[in-house]
Formats: structure tokens, sequence, C-alpha cells
């Protein structure tokens, strides 16, 4: 696998250049390149206490990403997961230290402590006032007399870096960095590990597992776990955490530790919600990327007793765009749908026949989602199986309120089933051919016209002909022998005209006409192979 790097020597450089391109002008570096990697607030005065902190790279946007107004002053960088220098720190304190002082945030990791406590010291040699504190929040090896210092320092940089910028003094400013170190605690969990640039990846996760109690640097975590989805993975974690609580409001941080998708972040914020600490969660910071292990594939919880006096703190503007803000963790609001968009339900009839032969049907689409999801994968975004489904375990579950005795009523019940529960284009054609089905069945039409009639409208609405490479390619052969010949003949249609797909090598209509003939050619459509594989069932 590939990275979007230029050469791993450059790699820290080239992304420090980057970020300062990209701040609009509130960042600058010191000159030093490259053994002095320091990003500084470009409007620095001098006049409040300077927050400094840092550390190796590889946790972006930690630490530079969180320099500016109401926060940090100045952000000291190594090289990936390496701790900076000793002059690297000192240059740094020297560029941004005036007479109220500095105060050095500084995670509980062996470098880190000697580089920046030995920095600390020759700068007090200058005549300057520095504070230094150490940050040890995670929970992960809770008899270790050190605990590693991780996301929970965002914490720290928040709430010391609001009560600097509003003039304190450098006493009041490390008191309240110490209050909050005292109460923060985190954990993270992953499912693969990070990769570090230049270097081969390690894949210790097997399938199947989770990794609970990790480290920032790639460390191993405490103990292996299955995995059973984000609701376990959120449950290991925050049992965890609320043995370390109490039944006092907190203020939770979730942080992405690099390679979990936005949509999995919100399903974790979901998930940490509904926990076993979510009730004593008010304010939440995230989910975001904020304090990363390069692209891990994980995700990390920090929590912190919510003081009164903080509040204001952590809710304070400041200037660093990587800080998501810090929001309350509500109730999912609902707000009633518009009037005349609430479906007219249905009148519910029986017929254990009409419901046998639906359920058929539904169960034959269910049976085929992992085949169909990966002939998808070939050609589109490998959703057609799960899509089908979904929309088949919907029919089943709503059975009972469908009118199955009105094949009419039904025909129309379901394309209104289908348009709430389908998604995608899919979800919409499928609605318009079951109601047009049922339109020409309310006019007299015999069940196979009525199907050829939903199809027609089908197609003139989403604009697929025969050979455009869609499910059309299978259904009207097979609608067109089904009113004829029966149900066996129309299978043999179809699984014809699904086969005949794989031949083509353009597609004139769906997803599939964005993909290249290449990736075409030798692979049927997975619309039509769902509709093949429905009549074999029927014929059966």
């Amino acid at each position: 696998m590939s990275q979007f790097i230029n050469a791993k020597d450059t790699t820290v450089l080239e992304a420090i250049d980057g970020t300062i391109r990209a701040s609009g002008g509130e960042l600058a570096r010191l000159d030093g390149y490259p053994h002095i990697k320091v990003v500084v607030r470009a409007n620095w005065d001098k006049s409040q206490v300077a927050l400094v902190s840092g550390g190796g790279s590889g946790h972006e946007p930690a630490h530079a990403g969180f320099v500016g107004e109401g926060m940090l002053a100045a952000a000291v960088c190594g090289d990936v997961f390496a701790s900076p220098s000793v002059d690297a720190v000192l240059a740094g304190i020297l560029a941004v230290t005036g007479p109220a002082g500095c105060l050095l945030i500084v995670k509980n990791y062996t470098g880190d402590r000697l580089n920046f406590g030995l920095a600390a010291e020759r700068a007090r040699a200058f005549g300057l006032n520095v504070n230094m504190v150490i940050v040890g929040d995670d929970i992960a090896l809770p008899h270790l007399p050190q605990p590693r210092g991780v996301a929970g320092t965002l914490f720290v940089h928040k709430i010391a870096g609001a009560i600097a910028e509003s003039g304190a003094s450098l006493g009041d400013v490390t008191a309240a960095a110490e209050r909050v170190i005292a109460g923060t605690k985190s954990i993270g969990m992953s499912l693969d590990t990070c990769w570090v640039p230049g270097s081969p990846k390690e894949n210790r996760i097997p399938e199947g597992k989770a990794e609970l109690g990790l480290g920032i640097h790639g460390e191993p975590g405490v103990e292996q776990v299955s995995y059973g989805g984000a609701r376990q993975a959120m449950a290991a974690v925050t049992n965890k955490l609320s043995q370390t609580m109490g039944n006092v409001p907190h203020v939770a941080l979730l942080n992405n530790l690099g390679g979990t998708s936005e949509l999995e972040m919100a399903i974790l914020a979901n998930e940490l919600a509904g926990s076993v600490i979510g009730k004593n969660i008010k304010l939440i910071v995230g989910p975001a990327t904020m304090m990363t292990s390069l692209d891990m594939r994980g995700f990390s919880v920090s929590t912190y007793p919510l003081a009164a006096e903080d509040h204001a703190w952590l809710t304070a503007p400041c200037g660093p765009a990587s800080w998501p803000g810090c929001k309350s963790l509500n109730a999912v609001r609902k707000v009633e749908i518009p009037d005349g968009l609430r479906p007219i339900e249905p009148i519910p009839s029986k017929h254990p026949e009409t419901e046998a032969f639906l359920k058929k049907c539904c169960e034959c689409l269910i049976a085929a989602e992992a085949d169909l999801n990966a002939l998808d994968a070939k050609s589109g975004d490998g959703d057609t199986g799960s899509t089908l489904a979904v929309a088949a375990r919907a029919l089943i579950d709503a059975s009972a309120r469908l009118p199955l005795a009105d094949h009419t009523q039904l025909l129309r019940a379901i394309g209104q089933e289908l348009s709430q529960t389908m998604g995608g284009s899919s979800g919409v054609l499928m609605a318009i051919f079951f109601t047009a089905a049922g339109d020409a069945a309310a006019s007299g039409a015999p069940m196979a016209q009525a199907y050829k009639a939903g199809l027609g409208r089908m197609q003139r609405i989403g604009g697929a002909e025969l050979g455009d490479r869609t499910m059309v390619d299978a259904l009207s052969p097979a609608l067109d022998v089904l009113i004829t010949e029966g149900v066996t003949k129309a299978a043999l249609a179809a699984r014809r005209g699904a086969d005949y797909t794989a031949r083509l090598s353009t597609a004139k209509a769906g997803r599939s006409a964005y993909v290249s003939e290449e990736q075409l050619i030798g692979h049927i459509d997975p619309g039509a192979e769902a509709v093949a594989r429905l009549f074999e069932c029927l014929s059966t």
C-alpha cells in the first residue's frame, strides 16, 4: 500500500510547511530546519503566559494544529514518533516566552520528559520563568506508576490556553493545568496498526479482533479482544472509564486515531451517548481527528470531571481550526414530518399464499447479499446486495400491515415501502416499478402485464434501455416470457439476459456508466444478476 509522501526523510518537514501554508498566515516556523522544527503563532507578542507543547510527529493535527489564539503559542515537533531535541525545545521556549513566563505541557514519555525538562532548566538559566506539567491520562495500565500521555492532553491545551489568553499568571495557569491533568482519563481501541512512513506495516491484530489500551506510537495494547461491532467496542472502552469517573458530570473527548471514517466516528458518538457513562457526559469534544497515530483505524475516549469554572474555558472561542469545539451531548431530537408527506397506511389484510410468496422472494434476495455485493464491488461501490437485502428484510417486517389479499393495493404498498426503506436510485426505481404496476392492475391489466407496465414506467423515468447493462437486460426478457410461457421459461430468459451483461464493455446507465471497459468485461451487472436469481428461485 502506497502513501502520499515524497521521501521518508522529508515527510515531517513538508507536512509542517503544508500546515503553515494553509493557516492563512496565522502560523510561522523558526528558522533552523531540519534540526529545529518549531511552529509558532505568527502574531504572538509575548504579553501573556506562553503555552508550549510538542513531541514526536505522526499525531497530526497535534501538535502544530493546536497552535493559535486561546491554545498553544508554539509546538515543538520531532521526527515521527521521536521526541524533539533539547535544542529544538529550548528554541521554542526562547521564541515565545516573555515576562509572563512559559508553561511546558509534556506527555509522559521518557524522551519528552528528559528533553523538555533539560530545555526548561537551560531556559531558567537564561532568566526565564518556566514551569512544566506532565500529562499521564492513559488508564490502559492502571497500576503503572507513570501512565502515558495521550489525547486527554488536549483538555490541558484548551483549558490552560483559555486561562492564559485571559491574562492569568503563570502560577494560575500551571495550577489549572495540574488540576485538569489530575482528573483526565483516556483509553483507546484499534482494529489495525499504524503504518510508519518508510517502514513495513506490522500486522499483529488478526481479523475479528481489536486491540484495547494501545498507545499513540503504535505500542501494543493491553489485550486483544473479540470485535463484535461499534457497540461492543465502545462498551469495552467505557467500562474501563466508568471505574474512574464516579457519578458526576463529565466532558468527553472522542478522538479519531487517524484511519477511522467520519461515518464510523459518528456511530461511535451515538454509542458513547448510550453507553454506561453516557448519562454523566454533559459536554463532548468531537468526534474529530485530534491526536492520531498516523493512519491507525481506531479511536480513543478521554473524560474529565466538569467543574463549573471549566465550562466557560472549554467552550471559549479559540483560533486553531483543529479544535472541533465543545458542545452539549443531547438526546436525538425529532421534528414532525411535513403535512402531505406522511404516507397513507394501507388497510392490512391476510392471505397466506401471498405472504409465503413474498417471503420467498425476500429470502432469496437476502441469501444473495454477499454475492451481489462482491459482484458490485467490481464495477460499483459494493452495496447492491446490502441495498436489496435491507429492503427485503423491511418487507418481511412489514408483511403484517400489508394488504396481502388485494394484489392491486399490495403492489402500491410495496412501492411505498421501498421508497422509504431501499436506498439510492435503485430504491426510487423499484418504487416506481411497483407503484406503476399497481396502477396498471387497478385498471384491469393481468398481473404479468401490470409488471410490464411497471417496467415501462421505470424505463421512461430512469432512462435505461436494453443493452445499457442494467437490471433491465434481465427483467425485460423475463417479463416478456412470463406473459406467455410462465415462470420457468422466464427464469431462463432472465439468466440469459444477466449473462449477456458480462459481455457488454460499456454501461449507459447506472453507476457502472462511470467505470472503465476493463473493469466491466467478464462481470455480470449486479442488478441483472439479482433479477436472474429471483426468477430462478421462484421457478424451483
